[in-house]
């Protein structure tokens, strides 16, 4: 259900600095979903098309396309400073869906491979972010 709430806010984004920016037209948006983000992108897809058309103001919203890119998750150690990919850590499938399922507990499982130290923080590969919005204007 996170995916129908995920795709409103991003409607009201879209929509919203769109004005800011003085389109009349969106044909393009792109959207980076974190590899950690644990979302159906088939129902995400499905409800920002859907919210769409229920929210669209003035056809701004009419022609628009839907692109979206899965963003790698990176790990950076806080002890020692080496990045890493988080499809690098070499986790069973068990770790790999609790850590999927609940981030949080990613430190309980995932350690530096440098340092060994569980003091790491996730640069990216989280949440929900529009990349782009392309359209035209006045």
């Amino acid at each position: 259900m996170h995916e129908w709430s995920l795709a409103e806010a991003v409607i009201a984004t879209v929509i919203e600095e769109s004005i800011k920016e003085g389109l009349e037209e969106i044909t393009k948006i792109k959207i980076k979903i974190g590899e950690l983000q644990q979302m159906d992108t088939e129902i995400f897809e499905f409800a920002l098309n859907e919210i769409a058309k229920v929210q669209d103001v003035g056809l701004l919203l009419s022609e628009m396309r839907i692109e979206m890119e899965t963003e790698r998750a990176i790990l950076k150690c806080g002890v020692c400073g080496k990045e890493w990919a988080f499809d690098e850590t070499g986790l069973g499938e068990e770790e790999y869906e609790a850590v999927h399922f609940a981030p949080e507990v990613a430190h309980a499982y995932i350690r530096c491979p440098s340092c060994k130290s569980p003091d790491f923080e996730i640069v990216q590969g989280r949440g929900v972010l529009i990349d782009y919005i392309k359209g035209s204007g006045k």
